[in-house]
């Protein structure tokens, strides 16, 4: 009688692991701009439903503390990804743990979440969106669809000025 409740245990623990062992990639390509008076983007990422209620921010690059211009917190300008903000940005204390981080140079970026930061998340499909603001520049905000709880899969989409091509991995 003993044994049976360790097997029932084991078994268990194997069928959860798969979920937990799924990881999130977003490779964000952010553009050289020619210009000026160039200012690196403020960048949001985060998962929402397919009816667009959002889930959870997985990035958030800004300025953090003092600002290069002397203009106070960078903070105070998060408000400008506009979208984000609304959807629960402006509700949040930043900096947010594991989540928030400087602005990036143009080039190839990537943030992975461990499956272990997304096990409360239900299996289903859900958007991964990308939203990039950029002091005397623009806005762009770019969806790529996802599968969460399933096989292994993949999306990517591009943005026209302020984002470029943005891929999302779901890979065990």
């Amino acid at each position: 009688m003993r044994t049976l409740p360790v097997v029932l245990a084991v078994a268990a623990g194997s069928v959860a692991a798969p979920a937990l062992a799924a990881d999130l990639t977003v490779t964000v390509e952010v553009p050289t701009v020619r210009t000026a008076a160039y200012h690196r983007p403020y960048v949001a990422i985060w998962i929402e439903q397919p009816d667009q209620t959002a889930v959870r921010t997985i990035a958030l690059w800004y300025e953090a503390g003092e600002t290069a211009r002397g203009d106070g917190d960078g903070a105070q300008y998060l408000k400008d990804i506009r979208t984000w903000w609304r959807k629960g940005g402006r509700a949040m204390t930043v900096p947010i743990s594991g989540v928030s981080g400087p602005t990036r140079a143009p080039g190839r970026q990537t943030v992975t979440v461990p499956g272990a930061r997304l096990a409360s998340l239900p299996a289903g499909q859900y958007n991964v969106v990308v939203e990039a603001a950029r002091e005397q520049g623009g806005r762009e905000l770019v969806r790529v669809p996802f599968t969460w709880g399933g096989a292994a899969s993949s999306g990517s989409a591009a943005g026209t000025s302020e984002l470029g091509a943005v891929r999302v991995a779901v890979t065990r």
